[in-house]
């Protein structure tokens, strides 16, 4: 986190400043009851003993917080999940929906980029794998990109977007800026949640907005709700190459849940006829996750080959089985 960053903060978050400004710790996490972890290089750490709990309230630092980015928050509206300066992610839950006292976290904003190449040297992906999913983005198949939170989604996604041609217009739309576009040709939208007197605007809304721009592809930094629909008659229409993020354990459990959000959008077309369409528009899904030492590494690639709705299943087939099966005995 810049300095002029902290001045803002200070002093309300001083006493865990080390860790806001140490580049090897990604998240923070403050828990109800003074307990203070950290992840570090993928690892959990319980840090609560270099924490000086007598100059650290944490209800005064969640007013502070929330007051700095224009917020509030109290007993009456209880949860903030909301962007700070530099670009980090905090959320924060109040009592009375935090029980036994208030809790914050925070996603530390990255803006050091990686490259597959270096992805490949830290061993989170196999060569192989690396060169088929760079020729894949580069021949514009549309990649969909699975994992849990804080799984490295977003990291990915940013090495794969380095492929996409600097020539190509690109549409992004996030709920808090994350995606590092090196292109020129770019335009970024992003969510807003409904304020008092303040309308929201959903990833819905941003992604039929978006098409209205002329983007050759559209990145969605994550599906989550009815905007799976809109995302998919886009590319229907001409937006081969799109890329976006989902929340799901495995390649088929992300397909299936881009078909369950499809259903939001209440359209009316049967769910078989939507399997079918995801089988026929979707042509990679790559699982993300964590080994058992806590690195981030692919776990998976599913290479899709169509719906088959006698079998009531995606055909298609894995990638570098052997790397794979060895991953999936180490976790």
């Amino acid at each position: 986190m810049h300095s002029s960053d902290l001045d803002l903060l200070l002093p309300a978050i001083r006493p865990i400043q080390p860790f806001l400004e140490d580049d090897g710790i990604s998240e923070i996490m403050i828990n109800p009851g003074n307990r203070v972890f950290i992840e570090r290089n993928g690892a959990m750490q319980d840090v609560t003993n270099q924490v000086d709990f007598a100059r650290f309230d944490l209800s005064f630092a969640a007013l502070t917080v929330a007051r700095l980015i224009g917020e509030n928050i109290d007993e009456t509206r209880p949860l903030l999940d909301a962007r700070l300066p530099d670009g980090s992610r905090i959320a924060i839950a109040f009592p009375p929906v935090s029980v036994d006292g208030v809790a914050i976290t925070i996603r530390k904003f990255r803006n050091r980029r990686f490259t597959l190449d270096e992805l490949v040297q830290i061993g989170s992906v196999p060569s192989h794998v690396a060169d088929f999913l760079s020729k894949a983005v580069r021949n514009r198949r549309t990649i969909l990109l699975s994992g849990g939170t804080g799984s490295g989604k977003t990291t990915f996604l940013n090495t794969l977007i380095d492929h996409i041609n600097v020539s190509e217009r690109l549409g992004v739309i996030e709920d808090t800026p994350e995606l590092l576009l090196p292109h020129p040709n770019v335009f970024r939208f992003q969510s807003r949640r409904e304020q008092k007197n303040i309308e929201e605007i959903s990833i819905r809304d941003l992604v039929k907005a978006a098409l209205r721009h002329r983007p050759d592809r559209i990145l969605i930094g994550e599906v989550r709700g009815a905007e799976a629909w809109d995302f998919l008659q886009a590319l229907n229409t001409g937006h081969p190459g799109s890329l976006c993020t989902i929340h799901a354990e495995s390649p088929r459990k992300a397909l299936s849940r881009l078909a369950a959000l499809t259903l939001q959008a209440e359209t009316g077309m049967p769910y078989r006829a939507i399997q079918t369409e995801i089988g026929e528009l979707i042509s990679v899904v790559v699982q993300i996750g964590r080994d058992a030492n806590g690195q981030r590494r692919v776990l998976e690639v599913f290479e899709m080959q169509g719906f088959d709705p006698d079998r009531s299943q995606y055909e298609g087939g894995g990638l570098g089985a052997p790397w794979l099966d060895a991953v999936r005995e180490s976790i």
